[in-house]
This record gives C-alpha cells, structure tokens and sequence, in this order.
C-alpha cells in the first residue's frame, strides 16, 4: 500500500473507530481498553515496533501519517502512554526474548497498562541517590521503599523498577533494573492530586515484595545504563507532544486559540506565527531524533534538549494564551484553566529544565560538567535524601 491509500484508510478507520462521546455502562479504562484492542488488530498500534514482538514493522512514514490523521481525533490511550512511550521501548531494545514475549504485545494491545519508577521523595533530579532496595534471595529478589510522581500507577498491571542492589559502590553503579507486578501482595499505590484537579501521579510503597530473577532487566549492578535508555524515550516521547495543544480541539492548541481570538490584529497574529514557528521546529527536532533512533543512531543528550524545548514551549504556550485570551482564563471552568495549571509540571515532570540544560552543556556542548564529590564515594557512606 502506497503512502498515500495508508493515509486514506488510516482516516477512514478512524472516523469509523475514534470515540465521540463517553457511552453509558463503561469506566474510561475500559473504554481505554477497548479502543487500544481495536487500534492494534487494524495494524495502528506499534507501527514502527519489530514484528517479532507484535508490532507492526512499518517506517517512520506510516507512523508519521498516521499520527497526522490522529490529531483531528481525541483518543484516550493517555493511560498507556507510559507503556508506549517508556517502559515498552525500553524491553524492546534491552529486555531479554522471553519479556518482549510475555509483554510488548499485551502491552501494545491495551491489555495491560504500565508505570515507570524511578522517582523517590529523596531522589528527584538527582535519580541515582534512590534508596529503594532490592536484596536477592535464591532466585528472586525482595524489594522495599518507596516511590513517588509515578504516572497512572493507580491504574498500572505492571512497573518499571529501578532499585538499588549495592551499597558499596558509587551510586550510579549499584542500581538494577526489574519488572514488578503492581497487583502483587506488599505493593500500595497512593493517588497524588495536583493543582489542575487531577490525581494522575501516586506515591508507592514496596513492603517485602518479590520479583522473580527472570523479570530483572539487564546485568546486576547495570541498571543505570538500562535507565538511561528509559530517559532517553521519556524525553523523546515527552517531546513529540508538542505543548499542550496536543489534538486540534485542546483549548490551548494553535486553531483553538484562531477561534476565539481577533485574528484582524496583526500582533495577535504575529504572536500565533511565533507559535507555530516554535512547535514546527519542535516537531521537526523530534522527527529527526526518533528517524535517528529507529536507524541505530542514539541521539543521546540531545534527546534532553528536545524536552527542555518542549517545556519552554509549554510555559510560552500558556503564557500566551493568558495573554490573548485574557484574566478570565485562571478561572474555575474556563476551557484553558485546567490546561494553564498543568504547564508549569512539564518544566518539571522527565527532568527539570535546570538538569536537561546540565545535560545538554556538559554532553552536547562540551561545557565543563558542574564539580561532584560524589562520583567515587560508596553510596553507603553519601549523605543523601533522607538516609541518617
């Protein structure tokens, strides 16, 4: 099928198939569920993803097409967008055969819904001072701690875990990374609510919980090699949204705003321009990084810099809007206060803006790294978090 006929039947399938309204008699995860199983057996679900492990093995042009007849539609697979964007990727390129087996295609079919731990009350930017522990016994490993801003854990089947497994070594290599049941007995997820309203993130605890060898990810001790591959399609995925107008109908994306604004006024316009200029050069970055990825070329510290560009354009988006739109838009009801009120997190959410410009100085630059006296110091003997 030429690019042109995908296009054409993408569109086709999903004015028959994308949701317009909520039926009665069904929660959203269900909802969810239902849609994801039959975006998957129409071939849209994991389009560029191997084959072998269920996705489609089509190129970057199919997914790019695809994603531009999605934007017209509000699909609800945000609660699988950890999965899709993060933890799936992650097995895909360093799980082992039998856990892409087990789960990429439940993954990619909506069957099951996945979370990333990484994030402790002591352990934010700085990731690898996490104090959360996984000591092994036989042929598992038994895991206590706690986690906190985990997306959809509360709805998760399953997590990626990154715990430390060696204390005597410098943090960033005693850290292994494991899959964990989020159903399994000693697991409690806390729902978080944040400022929009919403409680999408949660604080969790592991209280004895245990984790078969066979769900651990990567070497012993090299889990921070497998989390940077984690980061690397957090920010990636992170950055293909965007800003906050992610669908042509969010009240702060670029046509909502035409709608309701005197487009006749030539500053207005020229401020509309500016944000299509900084979301086109967006798109365009993240579409060279990900075409980059899926032809064996790591992007690496750029992949952060893709983040910090959608973070600065998040804030400039609301911003703006507050500017046009006017006052009334921080108030309770209006369509763009909940959208405003969320777009300080994305500075902050998969890294704050201060550590991706870090990242991006140091490793892309070539700026001198900040001074640490940290790098060869056990991390039994740092001062970290709220270890005594």
């Amino acid at each position: 099928m030429n690019l042109a006929d995908y296009r054409r039947a993408a569109r086709a399938w999903l004015e028959e198939n994308a949701p317009h309204d909520d039926p009665p008699g069904t929660d959203a995860i269900t909802r969810a569920k239902e849609f994801m199983a039959k975006l998957y057996d129409a071939g849209y679900s994991g389009i560029t993803w191997p084959a072998q492990w269920g996705g489609q093995g089509l190129t970057q042009a199919e997914e790019r097409a695809f994603a531009a007849e999605a934007r017209d539609y509000t699909l609800p697979t945000y609660v699988f967008s950890i999965g899709l964007g993060m933890t799936g990727p992650t097995l895909v390129d360093r799980g082992t055969d039998a856990q892409r087996e087990r789960f990429v295609r439940p993954l990619l079919r909506g069957e099951e819904i996945w979370c990333q731990l990484f994030s402790e009350p002591g352990a934010g930017s700085d990731v690898a001072s996490l104090q959360t522990k996984a000591e092994r016994d036989g042929d598992h490993w038994v895991v206590n701690g706690q986690k906190v801003w985990t997306s959809v854990a509360h709805h998760a089947d399953w997590g990626l875990l990154l715990a430390r497994t060696d204390v005597e070594v410098p943090k960033h290599k005693g850290l292994t990374m494991f899959v964990v049941d989020m159903h399994h007995p000693g697991v409690t997820v806390r729902p978080l609510k944040d400022m929009s309203g919403r409680a999408n993130f949660n604080e969790i605890y592991f209280d004895n919980v245990i984790i078969p060898d066979e769900h651990r990810v990567g070497e012993v001790n090299d889990g921070w090699s497998v989390a940077v591959t984690t980061l690397l399609h957090e920010r990636l995925s992170i950055s293909a949204g965007v800003g906050m107008g992610g669908s042509k109908d969010h009240p702060a994306s670029l046509e909502a705003l035409r709608k309701v604004l005197d487009t006749s006024d030539p500053l207005v316009r020229d401020q509309l321009v500016e944000l299509h200029i900084r979301s086109r050069a967006l798109a365009l970055f993240n579409q060279r990084l990900s075409q980059e990825t899926k032809a064996g070329i790591f992007p690496g510290a750029r992949g952060s810099g893709a983040k910090l560009l959608l973070a600065e354009l998040t804030l400039f988006q609301a911003d703006l809007a507050t500017q046009l739109v006017g006052p009334e838009t921080a108030l309770a009801g209006h369509p763009l206060a909940q959208a405003l009120s969320m777009a300080p997190g994305m500075a902050l959410g998969g890294g704050t803006n201060e550590i991706m410009r870090n990242i991006v100085g140091d490793r892309v630059l070539g700026l001198p790294p900040e001074p640490r006296v940290d790098k060869n110091v056990p991390f039994k003997d740092l001062k970290v978090g709220t270890q005594a």
